[in-house]
C-alpha cells in the first residue's frame, strides 16, 4: 500500500520500513547453551545438577532444541564442555563460596540447602564423562565438607 509514497522527512515509506534490519548474531552452540539456557539456573551447582540430568547412561547428552540449532555433534560437543566446564569451576571454587551457592542452588527447588546437597550426594551422575579419578575424588571431598558447614 505504501509503495513510493513519501512520508515524515522525506523517506521514501518502503526506505523507512527496511531501515532497521533484524540483526541476527550466530553463535557457537556453547555460547548458546551458556547465555540462553545456562544463565537463568541458580548457582554452579545448580547448573552442574542441570547438565548432568540431560546426560544419559549411554553417555549421550539430550537436549532437543541445541541439538536442533546447531546439529547433534556441535549440542554433544557444547554440552560435554559446559559439563566439564562447570564441574572446573567449582573445584577451583573457595567453600565459603560453595555454602553460598548451596543456598542459590537450592532456592528453586524449594529445599533447604542440607536436602539438596544430600540429594546431590546421592547421585552417580553429576560428573562429566572421564573427569579423571583426582577430579571424582576432589569433588566427593567438596560435597563432603559441604555437608559438613551446613
Amino acid at each position: 500500500m505504501c509503495g513510493r509514497q513519501v512520508i515524515a522527512d522525506q523517506v521514501p515509506c518502503n526506505d523507512f520500513i527496511f531501515r532497521k534490519r533484524n540483526k541476527m548474531t550466530l553463535k557457537s552452540a556453547f555460547e548458546d547453551l551458556t547465555e540462553t539456557t545456562l544463565h537463568p539456573i541458580s548457582g554452579m551447582l545448580g547448573k552442574l545438577d542441570y547438565l548432568s540430568s540431560l546426560r544419559r547412561a549411554t553417555g549421550y547428552y539430550e537436549h532437543w532444541g541445541l541439538g536442533r540449532v546447531h546439529g547433534e555433534l556441535a549440542a554433544q560437543r557444547a554440552l560435554a564442555e559446559a559439563h566439564r566446564s562447570m564441574l572446573s569451576r567449582i573445584l577451583r571454587s573457595p567453600l565459603q563460596r560453595l555454602v553460598e551457592d548451596l543456598e542459590l542452588s537450592s532456592q528453586p527447588k524449594g529445599i533447604t540447602p542440607a536436602v539438596y546437597l544430600q540429594n546431590l550426594r546421592l547421585r552417580t551422575d553429576l560428573l562429566p564423562p572421564e573427569p579423571g579419578a583426582a577430579s571424582a575424588r576432589h569433588f566427593n571431598s567438596v560435597l563432603h565438607a559441604l555437608s559438613s558447614l551446613t
